[in-house]
């Protein structure tokens, strides 16, 4: 957008706190949007996604395939009527079991370059394409859509990133109010949300930041991006000395155990906090890495294991916990939460390589909970070997790509997914879900059905 807010409005803004700062701005931008008839579901209220970068092997986890190579340790058994791996997933196996979350089976990707397919499983689209290099986050998307949304008391950004790392996908072309907020999370919380100069040093301080900026007026020759700054500062003073906040980000010893006591683990009591304090978060990235097993798999302790031993725990814990808490109008907070876990690819199926590992393939498999999915059940079947999708389970009768991933996600948001943005800064207008090749992205219904 080209568009300024007017310093003046700006400030009026600015002295309200972080609310107006997360409010504003889709009141202030002139928008011109167009859509289409879109299915829209509405299901659900928040979002977390959780990206599995490197690739976990899905003929070893949600599409398993036993065979002379499958450990004895993986101890299979049938659950609602597919093969599990009891041995290694055996808390999201109990999940499963209890009909709160499904399999989607039949998901491919177009290429197999870890960076380029992470970024598009972000995105929806293909990063080197015209719009792919303007192109925000999902969560960006949404925390925009969201907005409007928003109560007076909630003082966290829209979109919060956990453990988002080098791989996390930002705002794009947005204004930097839909940025995700990256956050690695500790038992500690943020230690930053309090100033060692106490809260009133620090507030006069900032009051007087505050009138040398209003002073400069409409005369800033730096224009949007003093602006962008302004929001910012603006944005951490709302969360900072709020006991909500804090509370947050932070959790006991007992539950990080519980978790599983890791990065992921603690990154998935961090996103069932940030829902249960309603404090403004609609979407919710977990990065959890670990997978690129080209080399020694199987090995004991090491290879797939540890990635899906704290995939197990944090996973499991994070769905159960939501499924008891309660939400709103007799709702629990998973029938509220659409949760997605999926790699931005697969790997190569049948024995393992001459370096005990599996390389990168195109087709893999997707878990997803809550939101109104109907739990239990399992969308689309590969052959016998896991080696081509034989059938892809839903209405569109192909393989499910990431943008039909997305257009899940907003579906069960209330979001169009057919939305077309003409405000962007190439004059092409930004598909929220692009059209690709012959098909157009559009959502698994089946999930819910």
């Amino acid at each position: 957008m080209d568009a300024i807010i007017d310093r003046r409005i700006f400030f009026k803004i600015a002295a309200t706190g972080v609310t107006g700062y997360f409010v504003s701005p889709m009141e202030m931008f002139a928008q011109n949007i167009t859509s289409g008839d879109a299915a829209i579901l509405g299901t659900a209220k928040n979002c977390i996604f959780v990206l599995l970068p490197g690739a976990p092997s899905q003929i070893d986890t949600l599409d398993l395939h036993v065979g002379p190579w499958t450990p004895a340790s993986f101890t299979p058994q049938t659950i609602n009527n597919v093969d599990w791996p009891t041995g290694l997933l055996p808390k999201l196996g109990n999940e499963f079991s209890a009909n709160r979350f499904s399999i989607i089976r039949s998901c491919q990707s177009t290429a197999l370059v870890h960076a380029l397919l992470q970024t598009w499983t972000q995105i929806a689209r293909n990063p080197t394409s015209a719009t792919g290099k303007i192109a925000p986050n999902l969560g960006s998307i949404v925390a925009l859509e969201k907005a409007n949304e928003r109560q007076s008391n909630q003082k966290l950004p829209g979109f919060v990133a956990l453990n988002g790392g080098g791989s996390l996908q930002g705002v794009g072309y947005l204004p930097t109010t839909y940025s995700p907020f990256d956050v690695t999370p500790s038992i500690n919380g943020l230690t930053n949300l309090t100033n060692s100069d106490n809260q009133t040093n620090f507030t006069a301080r900032y009051n007087m930041l505050q009138a040398f900026d209003a002073s400069i007026g409409d005369n800033s020759p730096y224009g949007r991006k003093f602006e962008e700054m302004a929001d910012f500062y603006s944005s951490a003073r709302g969360m900072m000395y709020d006991s909500a906040v804090t509370a947050a980000f932070r959790f006991t010893a007992d539950e990080q155990t519980r978790y599983g006591a890791t990065a992921f683990g603690n990154a998935c009591v961090t996103a069932r906090n940030l829902l249960v304090g309603n404090l403004g978060v609609r979407y919710i990235q977990i990065n959890h890495g670990g997978w690129d097993n080209h080399q020694n798999i199987y090995a004991t302790n090491a290879g797939i294991f540890p990635p899906a031993r704290a995939l197990d725990n944090g996973l499991s814990n994070l769905i159960s916990d939501l499924a008891s808490l309660p939400g709103s109008n007799g709702n629990s907070l998973l029938d509220e939460t659409i949760i997605v876990a999926k790699g931005e690819f697969g790997r190569t199926v049948g024995p393992i390589t001459s370096q005990n590992g599996r390389d990168h393939y195109f087709v893999h498999s997707a878990l997803i909970a809550g939101g109104g999915v109907k739990g239990g059940r399992v969308i689309g079947r590969t052959t016998s070997t896991g080696a081509y999708v034989e059938d892809p389970g839903w209405s569109a009768g192909r393989q499910v790509y990431s943008e039909d991933i997305a257009a899940t996600l907003y579906s069960a948001l209330g979001i169009n997914y057919l939305t077309t943005r003409h405000d962007d800064p190439l004059g092409r207008g930004f598909e929220y879900v692009p059209t690709t090749g012959n098909y157009i992205g559009q959502p698994v219904l089946e999930l819910f059905q």
